[in-house]
């Protein structure tokens, strides 16, 4: 863990959720075993996973209109599906695409939230829907102090819209806001809007042997093994 600096200025700690948060990779692997599809479940949740930066990408193009994470999500399954020549019951399909409104934390998630809580307003900052946060917040514990989705902007992260927009709707210049995120591309995004970041690497976040992208301590203004960790950081 390394040492904060330049972090005295900090008021608010916006947190990206899937993957940083939450165990998306497991959690959602764990449902597709449950329903004995003829596909292998982890590689399955891979490929789901994968389909969801192309399908932004299709919304700030233009090529689709602002369509919230729950319907990218089930237009990618509905691929993946076709791909597989799979045709579930219509209602094991639905059901099995709210899987990611109930999501499991990484053993840290909860408590360290709750640590940083004390000191610091905690507050999603996610492509997730609202609805689907704040499902996946009473599903899991997560003791946010507010939900912030980039439904509310209109943009999908790492567009500025979101990272400012979160500063904005907190009253706060885009330095006294702290990103916290699993990802040094998310961070970086942030880092160019002002705020300030904190990265927790989630080694197990893509399974094991899973590959983690490249970055460099001093990249961050803060890095810290777990929330646990971080909260002891920035002395909470």
């Amino acid at each position: 863990m390394t040492t904060p600096g330049g972090l005295a200025e900090v008021r608010a700690l916006v947190f990206d959720v899937f993957g940083t948060v939450v165990d998306w990779r497991s959690s959602v692997a764990a449902e597709v075993r449950s329903l004995g599809w003829p596909v292998d479940p982890p590689a399955f949740a891979d490929a789901w996973r994968a389909g969801y930066p192309s399908a932004m990408q299709e919304v700030r193009e233009g090529r689709l209109p602002w369509t919230h994470l729950d319907g990218l999500h089930r237009r990618i399954l509905d691929a993946l599906l076709a791909e597989r020549g799979l045709t579930p019951p219509e209602a094991e399909v639905a059901e099995l695409n709210r899987v990611w409104h109930r999501l499991a934390p990484w053993p840290d998630s909860v408590v360290g939230l709750r640590r940083l809580k004390a000191r610091f307003p905690v507050i999603t900052l996610s492509n997730g829907n609202v609805s689907l946060l704040l499902d996946m917040a009473r599903h899991a514990g997560l003791p946010w102090d507010a939900v912030f989705s980039a439904e509310l902007f209109g943009h999908y992260k790492p567009d500025p819209e979101v990272y400012l927009g979160a500063a904005r709707l907190l009253d706060l210049e885009p330095q006294q806001l702290l990103m916290v995120a699993a990802h040094p591309s998310d961070l970086r995004a942030a880092a160019a809007c002002g705020l300030k970041t904190a990265y927790v690497p989630r080694p197990m976040e893509r399974g094991p042997g899973g590959r983690m992208a490249s970055w460099t301590p001093s990249e961050f203004d803060l890095v810290a093994d777990d929330f646990v960790a971080l909260a002891g950081a920035l002395g909470a």
